[in-house]
């Protein structure tokens, strides 16, 4: 596919220090808002939560063709090219943001399996996998996002940042419990692993086994091993090592707890094994990354 145009975020927030917006696409042929590059392929700096609500497409994502309708809900990433390439045909609401910029709660947003399935595996696997893993709303659910999606730009029209922010964590848990709680609407694997890594964020201090998240997930260890390869890059005790580290590390800024305590607070039983694995995450010691942070 070849990229026409690049959308930045500045063409989009009109406040740089609160980067969300929603944009409304109407079935047609004309733009529907300025920088509207819903039939040019484009790619974007931000990440674009996209809901068809009434229709049927055609969807090129990095030169893939995917088939949509009126229910479905998907992420694009900002890396991803994509365009709409039969416009005419199908309505749709943008929910633009950077989740870069804000200050998103993800330890707890990842602890839903609903989360990890729509805004981190399903983008991963789009490629590989197909058009598998997104969700399909029912009418009912359809409706409460549009109505959340009308209650978000109300919030941005008055200029308030803080309901701004929190009515896109309604929306964003929304999609996530909806999903999570039908999964016989996404793809099994996708599921599984969105299911392991919601448990590995919630109880980051219990001493895993992989048997234990095979058993988990209702899969083989190799299985489960070869599908968290896919859309990690680790495996699940890499993974899970690297959440114990993310919350170390905050502690380390904000807790004066010997390092040793520090270590076993967040799963790691032997302080020396935790040290090694902390300067090979952050490139320092535990004791001088506190040290830094206190300047």
């Amino acid at each position: 596919m070849h990229i026409t145009r690049y959308a930045k975020a500045a063409y989009y927030f009109r406040n740089p220090d609160l980067p969300i917006t929603v944009k409304r696409v109407e079935a047609g042929s004309s733009a529907q808002h300025p920088y509207d590059l819903t039939s040019e392929p484009h790619l974007h700096d931000f990440s674009e939560l996209v809901i068809i609500t009434r229709g049927h497409g055609r969807h090129v994502v990095d030169g893939v063709e995917y088939e949509v309708g009126t229910g479905d809900v998907f992420l694009i990433q900002g890396e991803s090219g994509h365009y709409f390439k039969e416009r005419n045909s199908v309505s749709l609401i943008n929910v633009m943001y950077d989740p870069v910029r804000l200050p998103l709660p993800f330890d707890w947003l990842r602890r839903l399996p609903g989360y990890n399935v729509i805004f981190e595996i399903e983008p991963a696997w789009r490629i590989g996998q197909g058009f598998r893993h997104h969700l399909k709303l029912d009418t009912a659910a359809l409706d409460t996002v549009v109505e959340l999606c009308r209650r978000l730009e109300n919030e941005l029209e008055a200029g308030s940042a803080l309901k701004s922010l929190l009515k896109l964590e309604e929306l964003i848990i929304f999609v996530a419990e909806t999903c999570g709680s039908e999964p016989g609407k996404s793809s099994g694997g996708a599921v599984r692993v969105g299911t392991v890594i919601s448990r590995l964020e919630t109880d980051y201090r219990r001493n895993w086994s992989l048997h234990e998240l095979s058993q988990l997930a209702g899969t083989s260890v190799n299985n489960l091993l070869r599908l968290f390869r896919s859309v990690t890059g680790a495996t699940p005790i890499e993974y899970l090592n690297r959440i114990r580290l993310r919350h170390a590390a905050a502690l380390l800024k904000y807790d004066s707890n010997p390092i040793s305590e520090v270590a076993l607070e967040c799963g790691f039983a032997d302080s020396n094994y935790f040290t090694r694995k902390f300067r090979a995450q952050y490139g320092t010691t535990p004791r001088e990354y506190r040290n830094q942070s206190d300047h």
